[in-house]
């Protein structure tokens, strides 16, 4: 089994304990294993190292967790960086649901706006990152999980040879969850997604062996006919969004193909998403300080951030590679034609052969016509906030916001970016105010 070193950005965060409970659960895989843990709080990094360990030494897993706030010391003799972490916190994601829908336009965490504003904050970290562990380990393979994913991606690797790979549950989450709005048994699913993160389609889908469409049909046929379901409820938008186009979609396609409904349902709601969370923030510490300090340490679900098992894709990619399983799992890479429809250097979301060697994109051809014109949209969209976000100027960045299908609009562009600009001043480069 690898025995290997890594470091993981982003290690005092909400999601870390969930995290670190993900590589202990595949503990067997990394024996031996070190993890530095690296973050600016230096109180909730402690917490997190203690609980770990104790995580570690209750199963049985011969894993060494330390932690630091110095970055470059962290990743020195680094494998593998894993990078998972929220400039500004979520007080700054309530900017980018926010002001966006002041605006009459949906804010959401990696679309629209929102999603905008999320990767120049993101990739502005990132170019530190990049430049250390060019300048410390640069043969280190760098994980990456911070939002937005396709665009983080999209910059680093056009700008560095560090062997990058994003990574998202989505294609895996996607088709449960729509099996299961459906009442369906999840676990019979057997679908592959393809196109863009959190814009993807399927191009398999599977029931039980068989085409999972029609069972669909018979869902919505059933959901329709019954007065408790509301035509605007979400899960029946996706069942009838999957039954139209003849693919299982991406959750986030709602916000194209039922804009006017969701903006309404965001509009009418007295919280944004970041408030929700932010309400809970201090119950989950409390529940990480009530753990570490137990002998037998296990977190519940409910009062874990994102659960009990976080990033657990990110382990899965890492025992793929660095213990040679030739497995095949869902990654975001440059396409190098496994879409026809892209470019060749766009990060694309499909399956990946993952072996020792790294990650291979698979083939997959075209996707449908009809699916296919708004993918292409946010792949420009994609293409250009990233170079926006790594070396662009406010025009740069103004031209690439008005490129997306959610704002299509020079002076709303110019509006909401102003806007959120001076929000998030601290944690933007100045060349994006000149």
């Amino acid at each position: 089994m690898a025995r290997i070193k890594v470091a993981y950005i982003g290690g005092g965060s909400t999601r870390a304990p969930g995290t670190m409970a993900s590589l202990i659960h595949q503990g067997q895989n990394f024996q031996g294993s070190e993890v530095v843990l690296i973050d600016i709080d230096e109180t909730h990094l402690s917490l997190v190292k203690t609980l770990a360990n104790r995580m570690a030494r209750h199963q049985g897993i011969d894993l060494r967790v330390s932690c630091t706030t110095d970055r470059r010391a962290g990743l020195q003799d680094c494998d593998a960086v894993l990078t998972s972490f929220r400039p500004g916190g979520f007080e700054a994601r309530y900017y980018d649901e926010a002001i966006p829908l002041k605006h009459g336009v949906i804010g959401q965490e990696t679309q629209g706006p929102g999603g905008f504003f999320m990767a120049l904050r993101s990739i502005h970290v990132m170019q530190g990152i990049i430049a250390d562990m060019e300048a410390i380990c640069p043969r280190a393979r760098l994980f990456n999980y911070t939002n937005p994913i396709n665009l983080v991606s999209e910059a680093i690797t056009h700008h560095s040879d560090i062997a990058t790979v994003s990574l998202c549950e989505g294609p895996i989450i996607f088709p449960r969850g729509i099996a299961r709005s459906a009442g369906l048994d999840p676990d019979l699913v057997d679908a592959t997604m393809i196109g863009l993160n959190h814009g993807c389609w399927s191009v398999r889908h599977l029931y039980d062996g068989q085409d999972m469409l029609p069972f669909l049909r018979a869902a919505r046929n059933r959901m329709r006919g019954d007065p408790a379901v509301s035509r605007h409820a979400p899960h029946l938008r996706l069942i009838e969004l999957a039954c139209t186009m003849e693919s299982l979609p991406a959750d986030y396609f709602q916000y194209y193909y039922f804009k006017e409904d969701v903006l309404a349902e965001l509009r009418g709601k007295p919280t944004t998403r970041a408030q929700d969370i932010l309400a809970n923030v201090p119950d989950y510490w409390r529940h990480y300080e009530e753990q570490a300090a137990l002998d037998q340490p296990a977190l519940d679900p409910h009062r874990s951030r994102g659960g009990i098992h976080e990033l657990e894709l990110a382990i899965d990619v890492m025992d793929a590679v660095f213990n040679d399983r030739k497995e095949v799992w869902p990654v975001n890479v440059p396409g190098r034609g496994a879409i026809a429809d892209f470019p060749d250097d766009l990060v694309v979301e499909v399956p990946g052969y993952v072996d020792r060697n790294g990650v291979e994109p698979i083939a997959q051809g075209h996707m449908p016509r009809h699916l296919i014109g708004l993918v292409k949209m946010l792949g420009e969209y994609q293409a250009l906030a990233a170079e926006a976000a790594w070396s662009g100027t406010r025009r740069d960045a103004i031209r690439a916001l008005a490129s997306h299908p959610l704002v299509f609009s020079l002076p709303l562009a110019e509006t909401i970016y102003d806007e959120m600009a001076a929000a998030h001043r601290q944690y933007l480069p100045e060349r994006l105010f000149q």
